[in-house]
């Protein structure tokens, strides 16, 4: 069941004030919703920080939101790999060093749909290495920074939750036997929103509201996110579903993260993203959450795993 509070045409970035002195974290915003984030941003003063993995990417794409909104636009990046818990430390270790305050951690970044198994560095699953561990790390590291903000966490996730196994196969993380792209990708999204909403439990368990968790989906959007991971056959699907009315923008892809790092009087126990048709597309509001996303034991003990896997105990 889905509900808007934001009127027939949901949460638009219209809605947004003068975001001047307020600091952004985008993770993989070089392309695709996380770069239309930093766009939607900066066209409102906010200072925004990419943290993406290519250094090339990423120095053009300051080149060209310089462009669009000038040269004193305040727009930067840190070079991190999600895939690697050590490049995550080091890009963590410079942000506390360079980005005095942080109104918003968004989660954009994420590989979907590889289509065999590959490991990461640190020889986790890759979808769920990247996706899961590395932000689980980033999100506890610059913990204590977002809170002197009194700022907000963004778990950035898909529909893709609700199309796997529907919860968390810990006899085999790394899907050795079953390896399957979709699966095991959709299986990292829900690692994802389960860590949010534990994250959630946590912080309300402790009587802490300096930090607010916001989890949110793109919807059906046309970003490069399975053209650099996906097969032959998903690509040329994947292309073929572009051209359908089912499909829309990378920048309304952005729009429910970027409601979620600005918007306030929001739930934090929902799903944001379009209210439409199968809520691929349409009006950005609150949308359908099922309950496995928020299975209790299954949380607790993923948490517990997420800690020992990257090797760091955060106790919000």
């Amino acid at each position: 069941m889905t509900d808007n509070t934001f009127g027939p045409n949901g949460w638009t970035p219209e809605r947004l004030g003068n975001l001047t002195g307020k600091t952004y974290l985008i993770t993989g915003a070089n392309a695709g919703a996380g770069f239309q984030a930093a766009r939607t941003l900066l066209k409102k003063s906010a200072k925004v920080v990419m943290l993406n993995r290519s250094a090339a990417k990423s120095q053009a794409a300051v080149v060209d939101l310089k462009k669009e909104f000038g040269a004193k636009s305040d727009v930067s990046f840190i070079r991190m790999d999600l895939a690697s818990l050590a490049s995550v430390r080091d890009a963590a270790a410079e942000v506390l060093k360079t980005v005095p305050r942080i109104d918003a951690l968004i989660c954009n970044a994420a590989i979907a749909q590889v289509p065999t198994q590959k490991l990461t560095v640190d020889g986790f699953e890759s979808m769920l290495g990247t996706n899961h561990y590395g932000h689980f790390l980033l999100c506890g590291l610059l913990f204590e920074r977002i809170a002197e903000t009194k700022g907000r966490i963004v778990v950035v996730s898909s529909l893709g939750y609700n199309m796997g196994i529907k919860t968390i196969q810990f006899d085999d993380m790394n899907w050795d036997k079953n390896y399957h792209q979709n699966k095991t990708y959709s299986q990292s999204k829900l690692a994802q929103m389960m860590f949010a909403y534990e994250l959630q439990d946590r912080l309300a368990a402790a009587g802490r509201t300096d930090v607010q968790v916001y989890v949110c989906h793109p919807g059906s959007s046309r970003t490069s996110l399975i053209a650099t991971s996906g097969n032959l056959a998903t690509r040329i699907l994947f292309g073929l579903m572009s051209l359908s009315p089912m499909v829309q923008s990378a920048e309304k892809g952005a729009w429910p993260e970027v409601m979620c790092a600005t918007e306030t009087g929001l739930q934090q126990r929902a799903l944001y993203g379009p209210t439409g048709r199968m809520e691929f597309v349409g009006p950005v509001g609150k949308g359908t959450l099922h309950a496995h996303a928020h299975d209790k034991p299954v949380m607790t003990r993923l948490w517990a795993l997420s800690e020992q896997e990257v090797g760091f105990e955060w106790r919000p």
